[in-house]
């Protein structure tokens, strides 16, 4: 930016303080969201529940692995969205196509039966999922100059409009799934992204042009048909690999887990060696190394809401109140509300805070340790009778997974903008959700080793583990914070 355009952002403060932009991208955010959730709040109960009760009968231990699987591909997918949005279309395009892409994917998982639907859908909801996150949370950072200190707390605003609709998609799409059937809940989430995609088109003309328009690395015109070949034959492989059986459903998970793992490696050679970076960029790129472990770690614990915890509300939570069984899926709507409640206060702690807040790394262990904790608060509801742990037990569980996503993700967002090389600002904030997808896939290997009757060993690994790697990113938070080179 020019000292003439940061002195403009600076004086943008149109909504809430923050630049007048950031509303229309909070808008088609929560409304993404909505659907996002709602739809995921039902989805492992389609999968395993009886063809009697409405769902496809499928082994539990297969479903929290389509599940996973899944999550996985959602942010597996924001490198091919940062990829077209970098070298073909450019932010703003590509958040609007991706958004209309997830509308087609619900409207799929509602009208096609059985697994055709959830392929289609899930394949479809995947892809779009993964342009809007990368273009969105991208879109957010161009708002901002460099040393702008409301980075952080725009972030926080933006993430409070993802669990809007992560808290009222959960509720609406759970209460139809519970009193007509799955098929009315997917098609309420179809028509939230309709609205969302509404509202966007409406109020894209604010965002069109300049920094969001932008095409930072155009692919030349010569190699267009190179990459689009590619592209066929990639979908040909995956194709006839499913066809042949190569893709069973039991192993989705690891497939993608590993899938994740290679392309992180080979994401970060990539940026490491390009030519296209300098010696300041580069260590800034391996200070993110550290940080993207932290982040893996993180969410393959967090991400376990939509595998084992919707598990475990299912068949060992007393979800009576007040003569009521509340619908299992409202349990994925606690933690959004404390977000809600939590998230002001985050984003005012580190305004009020200013230069003198933790680093980003000491957020991070802090994030990685709570998550640990909360693990841990499973240990006392470990009964394997059914319906035998408390509900306001597993709000408490819920409300230290929020305290600890407020530390880490949010400030994770940033930090991929902020640490971002000039050339690939989009493919670094992919990087970032390359971790999410790497975690959230480990989050279905996982599940498929939870059963009531060994939970207590379960949560106790895995929650010491997470609090190890807390302590040991907190002893290394000093020199990673060096290498950042006067960023977070």
């Amino acid at each position: 930016m020019s000292v003439k355009d940061e002195a403009a952002a600076a004086a943008d403060r149109g909504f809430l303080g923050q630049p007048r932009a950031l509303a229309h991208l909070f808008g088609v955010e929560m409304w993404e969201r909505f659907s996002f959730y709602g739809m995921q709040a039902i989805l492992a109960y389609y999968l395993y529940y009886s063809v009697a009760d409405g769902g496809l009968g499928i082994p539990q231990a297969t479903a929290t692995s389509i599940v996973g699987a899944y999550g996985g591909l959602v942010y597996l997918s924001t490198i091919v969205g940062g990829w077209v949005s970098d070298r073909l279309a450019g932010r703003e395009r590509v958040l609007f196509w991706s958004a209309s892409v997830v509308m087609a994917g619900h409207i799929a998982l509602a009208v096609l039966p059985g697994l055709a639907g959830v392929g289609v859908g899930l394949v479809l909801v995947a892809l779009g999922s993964g342009g809007v996150k990368a273009t969105a949370t991208a879109l957010v950072g161009t708002l901002y100059a460099e040393g702008d200190t409301r980075r952080d707390a725009g972030f926080s605003l933006f993430y409070l409009g993802i669990n809007v609709g992560a808290l009222i998609g959960p509720l609406l799409t759970g209460l139809a799934q519970s009193e007509v059937g799955f098929h009315v809940g997917f098609g309420l989430a179809a028509i939230g992204m309709a609205l969302g995609l509404t509202q966007y088109a409406v109020g894209r003309r604010g965002l069109r042009g300049g920094e969001a328009s932008r095409v930072p690395d155009p692919l030349p015109a010569a190699q267009r048909l190179r990459w689009a070949l590619v592209a066929v034959a990639v979908v040909v492989v995956i194709a006839v690999a499913g066809l042949l059986g190569l893709l069973p459903l039991a192993g989705l998970a690891t497939i993608v887990a590993g899938t994740c793992a290679v392309a992180s490696v080979a994401y970060f050679a990539f940026l490491l060696r390009s030519s296209r970076i300098d010696a300041v960029e580069r260590r800034r790129v391996l200070a993110f190394i550290p940080m993207f472990i932290a982040s893996v770690a993180f969410w393959s614990l967090y991400q376990q809401q939509s595998t084992v915890v919707a598990l475990f509300a299912d068949s060992q939570l007393d979800r009576s109140l007040f003569g009521w069984t509340v619908p299992a899926s409202w349990v994925q709507s606690i933690n959004p509300v404390f977000i809600i409640v939590l998230s002001g206060v985050f984003a005012a702690l580190w305004t009020r805070l200013g230069s003198r807040q933790p680093s980003a790394p000491v957020k991070f262990a802090a994030g990685v340790g709570v998550m640990g904790v909360a693990f841990l608060l499973f240990l006392p509801m470990s009964d394997p009778a059914p319906h035998s742990a408390p509900l306001l037990g597993l709000v408490g569980v819920l409300l230290a997974f929020t305290v600890a996503e407020l530390l880490l993700s949010p400030v994770g967002l940033s930090l991929s903008t902020k640490l971002a090389p000039k050339a690939f600002p989009t493919q670094m904030v992919a990087l970032w959700f390359l971790s999410t997808a790497l975690g959230s896939a480990l989050a279905g290997v996982f599940a498929g080793n939870w059963t009531p009757e060994g939970q207590a060993g379960y949560f106790s690994v895995l929650g010491l583990v997470a609090i190890a790697l807390a302590v040991a990113l907190a002893l290394v938070a000093g020199p990673i914070h060096r290498l950042m080179s006067g960023v977070g």
